[in-house]
């Protein structure tokens, strides 16, 4: 039987429309049969040509000149790809690595695919399982007998909601924010006791 790998990520973006804004920051764990091998925070500078939101700069504490200064788009791609390169090979179909993420069906996965295109790859479906595991559904069906009574579906309030610390002075960092989201998949999914 394969290994069973899964990428937990989160990413920060210039802005929310993905024909305007791009990606900054990358970070997540690779899981394999649910122990964390490997952990990444990956900076890249913005495409060139997107454009930058103010309320999400404001959102992720960055200015446009620090997002500038990050490395290069194509870098920061070839970082990621080698720490994928380690634990699937992109010539086998039958391995690929899962991609978790709170929201990431109609956020993250649509974010970081173009991502890749804008560096030049267009091989980003060699990685992964077209499948991808989103926790906030996952979440949504553990608490959907609570649900009527949460004022929102947010990645802090869901987390608050499963008894899970939050330090809102580090929200919307993707690193931070990728912890949050697999503490929440380890409740919803049974791995873990709610507190």
């Amino acid at each position: 039987m394969n290994k069973i790998i899964k990428m937990f990520y989160d990413i920060e973006t210039t802005g929310v429309n993905v024909r305007r804004h791009s990606i900054h920051q990358i970070a997540g764990y690779i899981e394999i049969d649910g122990a964390i091998v490997e952990e990444f925070n990956i900076k890249s500078q913005p495409h060139p040509k997107c454009e930058y939101d103010p309320i999400a700069l404001k959102t992720c504490k960055v200015t446009e000149e620090q997002l500038k200064g990050y490395q290069p788009m194509k870098e920061a791609h070839r970082e990621l790809i080698n720490i994928l390169d380690k634990y699937v090979d992109r010539y086998d179909k039958t391995q690929k690595m899962f991609q978790v993420g709170f929201n990431n069906r109609a956020f993250g996965d649509v974010f970081l695919r173009a991502w890749f295109e804008q560096c030049g790859d267009r091989f980003y479906t060699s990685w992964f399982w077209s499948d991808s595991l989103d926790v906030m559904v996952l979440a949504s069906e553990y608490l959907i007998n609570r649900r009527s009574q949460m004022p929102s579906f947010k990645l802090k309030r869901v987390a608050k909601e499963l008894g899970i610390k939050v330090d809102e002075t580090k929200l919307h960092d993707a690193f931070y924010d990728v912890f949050l989201t697999r503490e929440i998949y380890m409740i919803a999914t049974g791995l873990e006791i709610e507190v």
